[in-house]
């Protein structure tokens, strides 16, 4: 007979009990005070026999946010098998095994060992095991159990959203249906009432009440006008615990906004307008503006209005602004001052949508009457167009008629007009306008590329009174004829190495046209005829407006052309056909192998921004001469400066006037000009002495031209007696001197010291008295004395 064994696990939830082998087996109460047990078995591979069991479980629970010190307890896995001796180990494995759940091996004791939070999971599915721990082999088949999380309350109720946006039409009746708000709660709603939320109004009574139960928020009071509050804020409570003592709550706010009905009838501010209008007034112009004033808003706030009775009923008609909801009495007829000169007007006001809840309010319409005052003036010439549109070819031939202009005099004498145009609209005068019959023709070329549209202005003037003027505008265009001959988009300079291979694309080419193409531009490409046959190169049209440029032959060298110019002609598919021969410019250059450029004749393809070697020298010698310039510039400067004349400023009586010269003798005629002695009429009249200020001035003294045969001895003698009794010669003993030294002159000296005699000399032995310490300066001047006495 086959025996079944049974897999026990027991859930102590009472009483505190016994652990058992590890210091992981703690305990904690707080469960229903019996043991719970929950059998499980499994089917062996052979018949079913059953066994009696005790509890029957497949669910157990456990407080969230567990405060306590110790490990939470939470059962206990037992098996038949168990002999006590050790022999069988317990193994525990699913949500949290291990880590949130652990089990001691040897008793089965199972224990939290975290804080578990419901809202974050609320159910651990766990498999228990015994096995055996010699052999490893199972003992009783893997059986699951569930654990959930026991709620409380904390959390508390969260609203959708934290501000709401309501609105609701004013003048709405009690209980109106405003907005509904919804708080959640993340505790559990079905165990307690952690869950159970209750809405009430904190703020906005007694405008709004909200249901308890469905947080629905309804109008509380009749008839709540906009005109007097447009705006409500509502704050709406949400509690817990069924909104007793110990709940928690939250709020939100509620912005409710009373919106329009057509509760106001439109009101004119006054009864009576008047106006006056010029009798020249132009048809559907605006007379005046007249508004009825509506406290709604938008739709509601729509006047339509209409001339209803008044003997200018078919003279004037009457529009409504949609911006300014105004009223714009234009003129319909001609007005005439010598016919009719007073106008009176009834204007009704009425809204466009009406409500009929309102009609109690009263009628949605108002009147008024509006008085229009014609006025006789002398009115302008009146254009027959308010702007005209003419077009013209950009070739046509000048004086070519392009459009006419037509305007007349609206007054009854029907004056005759005469056309002219606003020369500050076409200051270059293109066109010209016949002054009788209003006919505009071109005065000069056109050309649609550089100006595509031409706006001037004509005037029409009545011929006797050339006052009464008006402008229209007239707006020229200017068509386009194929006139340019397709270019190239850009510049094109490129390369070709000397390692070229034939039949090697080098260059593609694009152009563009000045003209303007309806259908899109058709360029077509073929090489000069005269570089056809003979050039290095082939062309390739493409035929979507490009072209592309091969070599013919394998290998160039530059060293025999460095430069090859391909001339390339470009036509149009327009009529008349236009074409143009452009040039590219190929350099041939030294390349790599993968075709890279390396070297090439032409620096600027290569260095396109730097200096070349010859330009770097040009640029030194430059500096180099600019800096010679400068030294030289100063030397001579410092060559030319003279000293001062007088040397003492305190002293002006012996000054010796130098002037750095010294001659190499009579016979010295290179040092200056000896004319310039003998003639002094040579000298500058009005020169003056530099060494002194005069008080006096004197006329400078002409002296006579010394003969030719002179000796320069005596003119020299000569000019001193003139110095001597010259009165604008320097004071006392000036000395002045003419640079000249002469070989074996018996002159022994020039100077005017000598040529006065005087009586006084100096006695210079008093210095003997003065102490040692002019004793040197006794013996040299008493010495000289003795010397002259003796």
């Amino acid at each position: 007979m086959r025996t079944y064994h049974c897999f026990w696990l027991l859930f102590w939830a009472g009483q505190p009990h016994q652990s058992f082998l590890t210091p992981l087996s703690k305990r904690t109460s707080g469960f229903p005070e019996k043991e719970k047990v929950l059998v499980l078995s499994g089917n062996s591979r052979q018949d079913l026999h059953r066994s009696k069991r005790s509890w029957m479980w497949n669910q157990f629970f456990l407080l969230e946010e567990y405060t306590g010190t110790d490990y939470q307890y939470v059962g206990k896995l037992h098996s038949d098998q168990d002999k006590g001796d050790g022999s069988l180990k317990y193994i525990l494995s699913g949500d949290g095994a291990g880590d949130l759940f652990i089990i001691n091996e040897n008793t089965g004791d199972i224990q939290a060992t975290k804080r578990l939070d419901r809202e974050e999971k609320p159910v651990y599915i766990l498999r228990a095991q015994a096995i055996n721990r010699r052999t490893g082999r199972p003992v009783e088949p893997e059986s699951e159990f569930i654990i959930k999380i026991h709620d409380i309350n904390d959390n508390e109720p969260m609203f959708t959203k934290d501000v709401y946006n309501a609105s609701i039409p004013e003048m709405s009746d009690v209980g109106t249906f405003v907005v509904q708000v919804t708080a959640t709660d993340a505790d559990d709603p079905t165990y307690g009432n952690s869950a159970k939320v209750v809405y009430s109004i904190l703020q906005g009574q007694p405008y709004f009440s909200v249901e308890s139960e469905t947080g629905i928020i309804k109008t509380a009071l009749l008839n709540m006008d906009r005109e007097n509050r447009e705006q409500y804020q509502v704050v709406i409570q949400a509690k817990d615990m069924g909104g007793q003592m110990g709940g928690l709550s939250g709020t939100t706010t509620v912005n409710i906004t009373l919106t329009d009905v057509n509760d106001n009838p439109p009101r004119f501010p006054q009864s009576t307008y008047q106006f006056r209008a010029p009798e020249s007034t132009p048809l559907d112009s605006p007379v005046g503006r007249i508004k009825a004033n509506d406290a709604d808003v938008d739709e509601n706030a729509e006047i339509e209005y209409s001339i209803t009775e008044g003997d200018g009923f078919d003279m004037f008609g009457i529009t409504t602004d949609k911006d300014t909801q105004e009223g714009i009495i234009t003129v319909k007829k001609a007005l005439d001052f010598e016919n009719k000169n007073l106008y009176i007007l009834k204007v009704e006001a009425t809204n466009t949508h009406v409500d009929p809840r309102f009609l109690y309010l009263g009628p949605f319409k108002d009147s008024a009457t509006v008085r229009i005052q014609v006025e006789d003036v002398d009115e302008p010439p009146m254009f027959s167009r308010p702007a005209y549109i003419m077009e013209v070819k950009e070739d046509v031939p000048l004086n070519s008629v392009i459009g006419t202009v037509t305007a007349q005099d609206p007054d009854a004498a029907k004056n005759p007009v005469k056309y002219s145009v606003d020369r500050h609209t076409d200051m270059d005068r293109v066109f010209n306008i016949n002054s009788g019959n209003g006919s505009i023709f071109t005065s000069k070329p056109l050309d649609r590329e550089t100006l595509l549209w031409h706006n001037i202005t004509v005037i029409a003037a009545e011929i006797n009174n050339p006052k009464q003027s008006s402008r229209v505008p007239v707006f020229i265009k200017v068509l386009d004829v194929n006139d340019n001959a397709p270019e190239f988009a850009m510049f094109y300079e490129t390369f070709v190495c000397e390692n070229a291979k034939a039949e090697q694309l080098i260059q593609t080419l694009s152009a563009v046209d000045k003209d303007d193409s309806y259908n899109g531009h058709q360029f077509s490409f073929s090489l000069a005829p005269e570089a056809a046959s003979s050039s290095n190169f082939t062309l390739q049209d493409n035929r979507d407006n490009t072209a592309g440029i091969f070599t013919r032959k394998t290998r160039y060298n530059r060293h025999e052309t460095s430069t090859y110019f391909l001339p390339v002609v470009i036509s149009d598919n327009e009529y008349p056909i236009q074409s143009s021969t452009e040039t590219v410019t190929i350099r041939v250059c030294a390349c790599d192998h993968r075709g890279k450029m390396l070297s090439c004749n032409a620096e600027a393809l290569i260095h396109p921004t730097g200096l070349s070697t010859g330009a770097l020298i040009a640029i030194l010698l430059c500096i180099i001469i600019l800096l010679v310039t400068v030294v030289l510039f100063a030397a001579l400067r410092r060559q030319r400066k003279k000293e001062p004349l007088i040397i003492s400023k305190e002293d002006i009586r012996d000054n010796i006037v130098s002037y750095n010269d010294e001659g190499g003798g009579e016979e010295d005629t290179q040092a200056f000009d000896i004319g310039t002695l003998r003639n002094p009429e040579a000298i500058d009249d009005n020169k003056l002495r530099r060494d002194i200020v005069p008080e006096t001035l004197f006329m400078p003294r002409r002296t006579a031209a010394a003969r030719d045969n002179t000796d320069v001895r005596d003119f020299i003698n000569q000019r001193l007696k003139e110095n001597d009794t010259d009165p604008t010669a320097p004071p006392y003993d000036s000395l002045a001197t003419y640079a000249y030294e002469g070989n074996g002159s018996v002159a022994e000296s020039l100077s005017s010291l000598e040529s006065v005699t005087t009586d006084g000399d100096q006695d210079y032995d008093y210095l003997s008295d003065w102490g040692p310490r002019f004793k040197k300066l006794a013996d040299m001047y008493g010495s000289m004395d003795s010397d002259k006495d003796s």
